[in-house]
């Protein structure tokens, strides 16, 4: 008697199947990415993958990383491997779809099954924080009280206003508005009532 982890996968399945074990969630690749708007393509995929039974997410991303490729979400195994053998290599907007097993779980599946943890600190990526990052954020909250910046102290007689900015001949003067201008500005208004005139 064989166990099932010693057991052949079933024939026909292409190698790179048979070696993810079967999971609800399908990986769908080959997709038109420029031809479709992403929720237009989460509704076609939605109706086609539903005919083998019930769907419980589509997700389809536009990204640079994920375009051209979906997940399907299915209720259980049996109608994910249904669908995928089924609609393996079927024409999809002119192009033919490659369909796998998710290499994991999907998030709505752990959730279903309690299994779902929220990533944290420690299992998330680690970033390099550089010195000015830091500095960035160790900074005063504004509008909190903090120490005032030391700035270096004033020499007497080191500022170089300008000498003449005080009296009021050396500012500057008004320009008097100019007679064409408001003459252009009546010839419009005359312009605009001739064409109302011309049509009635």
């Amino acid at each position: 008697m064989t166990t099932l982890a010693t057991r052949a996968p079933p024939p026909g399945l292409p190698a790179k199947v048979a070696s993810l074990p079967p999971n609800q969630t399908l990986y769908v690749t080959n997709l038109p990415s420029a031809k479709i708007q992403k929720e237009d393509l989460r509704t076609a995929l939605y109706m086609l993958f539903s005919t083998y039974g019930a769907v419980l997410d589509v997700v389809a991303l536009k990204t640079i990383k994920m375009r051209g490729q979906a997940h399907v979400v299915y209720k259980d195994i049996q109608t994910a491997t249904q669908a995928m053998r089924s609609l393996d290599g079927f024409e999809f907007f002119g192009r033919p779809m490659k369909i796998s097993y998710a290499r994991s779980k999907s998030n709505i599946i752990a959730k279903l099954d309690g299994t779902f943890k929220i990533a944290s600190a420690s299992t998330a990526a680690r970033v390099e924080v550089t010195d000015l990052q830091q500095s960035i954020f160790n900074a005063p909250v504004p509008g909190a009280p903090a120490a005032a910046p030391s700035l270096p102290p004033k020499v007497p007689g080191a500022d170089h206003g300008m000498a003449d900015a005080g009296t009021p001949e050396s500012r500057g003067v008004k320009r008097p508005r100019e007679e064409e201008e408001e003459e252009e500005s009546d010839q419009d208004v005359a312009m605009e009532e001739e064409s109302e005139s011309d049509e009635e």
